[in-house]
């Protein structure tokens, strides 16, 4: 059974700092690429970074400078640095095997002061 668990959400202020963990199971993390996506309230879920098997990044313009994308071969994990947090940033965060059906369960981020 493939399953990803997401982590390291939570409630920061304005200019803070959050760590989003996702641990993967099984042997998919080696072989795909894998992403990180977000979903405000009434809004559309959409792609926030993803890092190839090969560990090329991409990242969404709205995030660029202030998010780091980055994955741990050893560990089976994916990670997200995110800095400079706004409120525009508030949202539940996923992660992804992409390509595949596979999703963590969510992550809630929520930027207020």
């Amino acid at each position: 059974q493939v399953q990803l668990v997401e982590s390291g959400g939570g409630l920061v202020q304005p200019g803070g700092s959050l760590r989003l963990s996702c641990a993967a199971s099984g042997s998919i993390f080696s072989f795909y690429d894998m992403g990180w996506y977000r979903q405000a309230p009434g809004k559309q879920r959409e792609p926030v970074a993803d890092i190839t098997s090969g560990g090329i990044r991409n990242y969404a313009d709205s995030v660029k400078g202030r998010f780091t994308i980055s994955r741990d071969r050893a560990k089976n994990m994916v990670y997200l640095q995110m800095n400079s947090l706004k409120p525009e940033d508030t949202a539940t965060f996923y992660c992804h095997a992409k390509g595949t059906t596979h999703w963590g369960q969510g992550t809630q981020v929520t930027v207020s002061s």
